[in-house]
């Protein structure tokens, strides 16, 4: 029989119960339901709303329920949805007294106080993950940092780079991505409970008590709001559809480099697999994945923007909805970080090859126009120069290092020997020393910044 069976004179169709329910999806709830329940009842108890030796039954019967579920003896299918489960084996096993465990409050505020607690839990492990797979880019970098590649802009060949100077740029963007949960985080952690269906309640309630006991600094202001709001929701999916680019822009660089076009890394074996028809394939399928899951995620984010959309206040059933999308993207983005590192750690680079694509082409070109404004011309003069230069050496097939000075002189007298230092490969990258930029003490001043944003970082949450 249904909560509501003494206002209906039908009963719910079965077709209706099965489309309502949400206990296949929601089940995952229930250590923060419990957890939230027994916070509730101590507070009933604390107010005087229901005596002492009932709130002890009742938090009995939830911390045996917790044991059961943890080991699987509790068999919920067929149930309406993680709240009502519980409930109904709370009052099985505690009698009456079970029947006031929901006293002052409603699924509403129960759902939303579930879901920032699962939150908390889920923000504060993808933070650590995060840090665990920014130290695996930080050491691999350490442990590559005379490596030379070519840098590109418009996928098209621009200037050479330290290998590690590229790979750290995942760094700051998954450092952005951490001080972006962090800050969704103090939105999450504020206690809903307490605001009933809608309007609070004229029970002598106390929820700064359970804010203390649930460990929430914050408490909601406003009934409707709470129990209507999914904006912590949506932020944390804005998060991680963030983060979740930038591992798939990561993906794309892995998937790129590791083609026979450009050679530059190989993926083991262990993070690749082979093709059924052609035996000597082998193939990046976990950044292939990656990428494909970061629309997944997009998918997610959109699905709880629309569902939210033209929603009148307060609650609303749509709402339901929200868990799907939710878990999935904690799902996808934990799966990613805990395989990243792995992946990134194995990598094996073809360094004789970088190096040779970044001598390709005309990489000194920028260096050429900065040596003519060491000379006093104006940039855009000798930007111009520079390009007479390239422009003379594709006519003739050639590059810079196959010029002689007095082809350099035709362009401009302000040429002179040394010029032929600046277009070293070396010195093309290790002269990079502004800072943030590519240059041999710039990154190490970067790789030491890098360690000391790690070290910071040891209590994601506090930091």
């Amino acid at each position: 029989m249904s909560l509501w069976a003494e206002r209906f004179s039908e009963e719910t169709d079965e077709l209706v119960k099965d489309f309502t329910s949400s206990i296949d999806v929601d089940r995952k709830l229930y250590p923060h339901d419990i957890i939230g329940s027994i916070a509730h009842v101590k507070m009933l108890s604390k107010v005087g709303i229901i005596e002492e030796k009932e709130a002890q039954k009742i938090i009995l019967a939830l911390e045996e329920i917790k044991k059961d579920l943890d080991k699987g003896k509790l068999d919920f299918t067929g149930k309406e949805d993680i709240h009502m489960a519980i409930e109904e084996e709370v009052i099985r096993r505690a009698g009456e007294a079970g029947k006031k465990l929901h006293t002052a409050r409603s699924r509403n505020d129960q759902i939303a106080l579930d879901e920032r607690l699962f939150l908390r839990e889920e923000i504060s492990e993808i933070l650590h993950l995060i840090s665990n797979f920014q130290r695996v880019i930080l050491e691999f970098a350490e442990k590559n940092r005379q490596v030379i590649l070519p840098g590109y802009t418009h996928l098209q060949y621009a200037q050479p780079v330290f290998f590690s100077h590229h790979l750290l740029a995942y760094f700051w963007m998954l450092q952005r991505d951490k001080l972006r949960l962090k800050d969704c985080y103090v939105r999450v952690n504020v206690l809903p409970l307490g605001v009933g269906a809608l309007a609070g309640t004229s029970l002598p309630i106390d929820r700064a008590y359970v804010a203390r006991l649930l460990n929430f600094p914050l408490i909601t202001k406003n009934s409707m709001d709470t129990v209507s709001d999914r904006d912590y929701i949506i932020e944390f999916l804005c998060c991680v559809a963030l983060l979740m680019m930038h591992l798939s822009r990561l993906s794309e660089d892995l998937i790129l480099w590791s083609s026979p076009a450009f050679s530059f890394v190989e993926i083991s074996d262990a993070f690749t697999t082979g093709s059924s028809l052609m035996p000597q394939k082998k193939n990046p399928d976990v950044a292939e994945l990656t990428r494909a899951k970061t629309a997944r995620v997009y998918g997610d984010l959109f699905s709880l923007l629309t569902t939210m959309k033209a929603l009148p206040l307060s609650y609303n059933r749509d709402l339901q909805e929200d868990k799907s999308s939710l878990f999935e993207a904690v799902k996808i983005i934990k799966r990613c970080l805990k395989l990243y590192p792995r992946m990134i750690g194995k990598i094996k680079l073809n360094h004789e090859n970088m190096r040779k694509q970044a001598q390709q082409g005309f990489f000194a070109a920028t260096d050429l126009a900065d040596y003519l404004v060491e000379k006093g011309v104006p940039f855009r003069e000798a930007h111009g120069m520079v390009g007479k230069l390239v422009k003379h050496c594709l006519k003739e097939n050639k590059c810079f290092e196959d010029l002689a000075l007095k082809d350099y002189q035709k362009i401009s007298s302000l040429f002179e020997a040394d010029v032929f230092q600046r277009i070293k490969l070396e010195e093309s990258v290790f002269n990079k020393e502004s800072t943030g930029g590519t240059g041999k003490k710039s990154l190490a001043r970067q790789i030491k910044l890098a360690r000391e944003k790690l070290e910071e970082g040891e209590n994601p949450i506090a930091s």
